[in-house]
């Protein structure tokens, strides 16, 4: 039987012109039936009978399997699809225990504002139905909450939503004024957790052991409950975040109707070069808008998810434009009914145009990621994804948006011009036939632990033995030679002057030097970056994204620690020219795989920005603007491989080969890192050389792009074998003779990618892989 998402789909191809098919996948997936479970005895009659109001005859079996480990006391993650409900499994256990309790918290971190207003708007329509909920008061504590109105909420609320980063400055900078949530804090709610990763995910886990450590000292005994999308490993997961043992619930039970996944490769663009003369593919979101477009002619609701606010507004707009050209008055009637939506826009708007897609008056909606989570709109004819979102986790919450029960639906993933998707369009397993990526995070990261230890003992002296269980003692060591904290034969007390760090840790950097991004046109900060990473992405000149909003930098200060910029929307985007030299510090794991050694590594990383290169967004390079800036050196970790020039011999490769050769290896490696590891290619970097000082022999860097690591480097250490296998398979897929964007080319390039070698590549991959497949680890 031929699915809706099918007969769509069959639609789309039969428009096609002649030629090779962009289509290089489809796959139809399954429906699933719901499956329920009793409501809990212990659960409150007032919460159950309002429940049943609404629709819940009966609880999906892991919504009543998350209560039950909270309700116990259990540390629990329910890591389920989109619109599966998991919000049900920690509202049953929460406000049970708030009708039985009047002294009883809740506290609720969300990691956007938009999710967070959602819950809250959730939990005081259950608390105005059931009256011994009365007395909960639910609020949102967030940087938008008025001043005057938060004394009351301290005093009052006993379910409180707010954020990490109000969570470290507000609640444990202040926790004086705290003492009431802290001594009744019964459950810590830790919603899309999933999205807590590399350095901010790293630091969430810091604040998260803060705050543990100050409610048991009051007498607390707060019971975690976290909720992710679909994730592998998601108890391990959880437990870092944490620091405390956690069960895992993944058998979902919700239904979903069936759906039919197609993987799309825009085709190369006839007569248009990029850098090197290399082919340039048609970027994703114009393929999206004509597939929008065609989607919404044939009478399917459809939202088209696009990278950037820019992004989203202009697929919006193209879609708008090929219906009212090419289908009549019907397509002009069409035409006004898509949109764009996006951070931004002011929360009445936002509800406005939610509703209207939920409830069909708009057919098309071109999205930033912002649709991605929390808001309830799910039940969509088609998903478009403009370019892969970067986690499978992402994907799958994307195409979570589709699915009418019963009738099926479309999702689409249209690959950018990236070695990462042209991998995944082309390895339709890695993305259908594998489960999600489990989330990075370091919380042992020395140079985090620094600032986050002056922040904990300043809440509250610590133990020698507790800094013991932290991993913290040699820290705390360097931190008192700074005076920065004092040891005293009972443990760890703050420096006399030093009551009041938390305004200079950032839990979105390193805790390094910052540079603030500033808006001239009114003076508001856009948002922070260390200093090393500055002189990259906001020097002058550079386009910066804020929340898919597009700004130039005019001027960046470091010595003041600031970078000026305004607001535009320029059809070109920025790359930095960089000279990169990097030392070996201190070797921590490697395997030996004969002529190949692979190493986990500290090492020590100078840069130098030299320039910055403007690109069209269709590819074409407009110009190169050189830079005097200052170098930075930067301390972090790699992963590292180097060969012997015997077996690059063997390979085919003449040493005048080795530069090119390497160096297109190391541009796909990092382009497919994040296919291990959740990260973005922007958070890692690397240097490949025919002859490195300190190994003395041709050797392959990949790097984490933040001071004392983020954990990326690590995940590529320990999935090695899976990283390079895909890296190499990347590169072969690509259609391309010499190398482009889609497999070797890297926008970040610091040497104008060249020399750069695809045959090269392949030839010296393929000897590494067969090596490293012999070798036992790593």
């Amino acid at each position: 039987m031929t699915t809706y998402g099918r007969e769509l789909l069959d639609h789309l191809l039969s428009e096609l012109p002649a030629g090779p098919s962009p289509l290089t996948h489809a796959e139809d997936l399954p429906a699933r039936q719901a499956r329920h479970s009793d409501w809990p005895q212990w659960a409150h009659s007032g919460l159950v009978a309002e429940w049943k109001k609404r629709g819940v005859d009966r609880p999906w079996v892991h919504q009543v399997a998350t209560a039950e480990h909270a309700h116990a006391g259990r540390d629990v993650v329910v890591a389920t699809g989109t619109a599966s409900g998991k919000s049900l499994g920690y509202q049953l256990p929460a406000l049970s225990a708030l009708a039985a309790d009047e002294n009883a918290c809740v506290l609720y971190l969300s990691p956007t504002k938009a999710l967070g207003q959602d819950q809250l708007s959730s939990v005081i329509s259950l608390v105005d139905a059931v009256p011994d909920l009365a007395h909960v008061a639910p609020a949102s504590y967030d940087g938008d909450t008025p001043t005057d109105a938060r004394p009351w909420i301290r005093e009052n609320s006993r379910w409180i939503v707010t954020n990490p980063d109000m969570l470290h400055l507000s609640l444990l900078g202040r926790a004086r004024q705290w003492t009431r949530i802290l001594r009744g804090l019964r459950f810590v709610v830790v919603d899309e957790c999933h999205s807590y990763r590399g350095v901010f995910g790293s630091n969430v886990a810091l604040v998260l052991r803060r705050l543990d450590r100050l409610a048991r000292a009051m007498g607390a005994d707060p019971t975690f409950v976290l909720a992710s999308a679909t994730t592998s490993a998601a108890a391990a997961a959880a437990s870092t975040l944490t620091g405390r043992g956690c069960v895992e619930v993944t058998d979902d039970g919700s239904p979903q109707g069936g759906r039919t996944v197609a993987l799309w490769e825009p085709p190369l663009m006839e007569g248009l070069t990029g850098e090197n003369g290399a082919p340039v593919r048609r970027p994703a979101p114009v393929e999206s808008s004509a597939l929008m477009a065609q989607l919404v002619a044939e009478g399917a609701r459809t939202l088209t998810f696009v990278r950037s606010r820019a992004g989203a507004e202009a697929t919006a707009l193209r879609a708008r434009e090929k219906l009212a050209t090419e289908r009549g008055a019907r397509g002009r009637e069409l035409a006004g009914r898509i949109a764009a939506y996006r951070a931004g826009y002011l929360a009445d708007d936002r509800r406005r145009l939610e509703r209207d897609l939920a409830e069909g008056a708009l057919v098309g909606v071109a999205s930033t990621s912002a649709l991605e989570l929390g808001v309830d709109i799910s039940g969509l004819d088609a998903v478009v994804s403009a370019g892969f979102p970067g986690t499978i986790a992402s994907f799958w919450q994307q195409a979570g948006r589709a699915g009418r029960r019963g009738q099926g639906a479309l999702v689409m993933l249209v690959a950018r011009d990236d070695p990462l998707d042209t991998y995944l369009v082309h390895h339709p397993e890695a993305l259908l036939g594998r489960p999600v990526e489990a989330t990075v995070t370091d919380p042992r990261n020395p140079v985090l632990l620094a600032g986050q230890l002056r922040c904990a003992v300043a809440e509250r002296p610590m133990s020698h033995a507790e800094a013991a269980e932290w991993g913290a003692t040699e820290v705390l060591e360097d931190l008192a030679s700074r005076r920065l904290v004092r040891r005293r034969p009972a443990g760890w007390y703050p420096a006399a002057d030093d009551h009041a760090p938390h305004a200079e840790v950032d839990i979105r950097g390193t805790g390094g030097a910052e540079v603030m991004i500033v808006d001239t046109t009114d003076g508001r900060m856009l948002g922070t970056i260390d200093s090393v990473r500055a002189r990259s992405q906001v020097h002058p000149g550079a386009l910066y994204l804020h929340q898919g909003q597009s700004f130039v930098v005019d001027e960046l200060d470091l010595d003041d620690g600031l970078a000026l910029c305004r607001p535009e929307e320029p059809e070109w985007t920025t790359s930095a020219r960089e000279q990169v030299s990097i030392d070996l510090i201190e070797t921590l794991e490697s395997v030996e795989a004969g002529p190949v050694t692979l190493s986990f590594a500290d090492v020590e990383v100078t840069t130098l920005v030299t320039g910055y290169q403007r690109r069209l967004r269709g590819g074409e390079i407009l110009d190169v603007t050189p830079l005097d800036l200052p170098e930075t050196t930067l301390a972090t970790r790699a992963v590292i491989y180097t060969v012997t020039p015997q077996l690059l011999r063997v390979a085919g490769l003449e040493e005048a080969d080795w530069p090119g050769a390497l160096h297109a290896a190391e541009h796909a490696a990092i382009g497919l890192l994040p296919l291990v590891a959740t990260c973005d290619r922007w958070d890692i970097g690397g240097v490949s050389t025919a002859l490195h000082a300190d190994t003395g022999l041709p050797t392959v860097f990949v790097y984490d792009g933040y001071a004392g690591g983020a954990g990326f480097a690590e995940r590529g250490y320990r999935r090695a074998k899976a990283w390079l296998r895909a890296t190499l398979d990347a590169i072969r897929s690509c259609e391309c003779e010499s190398g482009c964007p889609s497999c070797i080319q890297s926008p970040k390039c610091g040497n104008g990618n060249d020399p750069l070698s695809k045959p090269g590549a392949i030839a010296l991959l393929m000897e590494v892989v067969g090596q490293l497949s012999t070798a036992a680890g790593p």
